[in-house]
This record gives structure tokens, sequence and C-alpha cells, in this order.
């Protein structure tokens, strides 16, 4: 059962936006802080990633736990309530995720997925594995083993 009325509910989800979520922000801020420049939901590219740097060919998508069914999450789960509804509206936006990363490493660009819970935790090793990716690794591995890593 919901903790929230159907009205309060309603309320509640037509608050939550596709673009400059708060943990999108905060990975923003923290890049900028790192010296890192960007551009933001480049419309050309497969799912407009949500950062985009295209001297590096890379991009980052930062994902709402619950929007993305994040494996192992706490929030990504199915609700209780309507799960037929839920499965099949949140298994949509995982497959429509793995088609965006798919044409987008066949482009030679290398992907990150930052989850909201990465970025709520806000450890050092976010940090670092910013760091890594915009290092430029991720280029190698996906112009030259695009069918070694399952997505």
């Amino acid at each position: 059962m919901d903790i929230w009325s159907p009205k309060k509910r309603s309320e509640v989800m037509s608050r939550i936006r596709s673009k400059n979520t708060g943990p999108e922000r905060t990975l923003r801020s923290l890049l900028y802080s790192m010296g890192y420049r960007f551009r933001l939901h480049a419309k050309d590219l497969p799912g407009k990633p949500d950062i985009v740097f295209r001297q590096r060919s890379a991009a980052i998508f930062v994902h709402g736990c619950f929007w993305h069914l994040h494996a192992g999450c706490r929030d990504g789960t199915i609700p209780k309530s309507n799960r037929n509804h839920w499965r099949t509206k949140l298994q949509r936006n995982v497959s429509r995720d793995r088609q965006h990363v798919r044409k987008l490493r066949r482009m030679g660009w290398g992907v990150l997925t930052v989850w909201e819970c990465e970025i709520e935790k806000m450890e050092e090793r976010l940090t670092r594995k910013m760091k890594v990716f915009l290092s430029g690794r991720h280029v190698i591995r996906a112009k030259f083993a695009p069918s070694a890593r399952k997505e």
C-alpha cells in the first residue's frame, strides 16, 4: 500500500523532472570544480546524454535509481501497487537505456552511467571514477573491444 493518497502521489510524481535534477546538478558541480568543461543534453546524440565531453568522445548519463531500475539498490525496485504498469514502464526505460549506450559505443563514444545513489553518497570514489573515465581509457575499450563488455 502506498504511503500517500492517490492525489498526493500524483502531485509528487508531477514534480519529478527529466533534466537538471538534483543529482545531475551535483555531479556537474563536482566535474566543474575538477576543472572539466562540458555540454549538456546533446540532442544530436542517442539518448541525449546528460553531460557530454565532445573532444573526449565521452558521455555521462545520470540515472535515477527508481526510474532506471538500478540493480541492487533499495530504490531500484518495482512498486507493489499497479505492478504490471510499473514493470512495463520501467523495463522499457532500461531497454531504451541499453539501446542508447550500444549506439553511442558503436559511434566510438565512451559511456558512463552514474546512479543517483552514488551521487548522494558523494564519496571520494565518485571523484576517482570521473577522473578515470575522463582520462580517455574508455575510448580505447570502446573502439577496440565493443563486444567484450556486456551492457
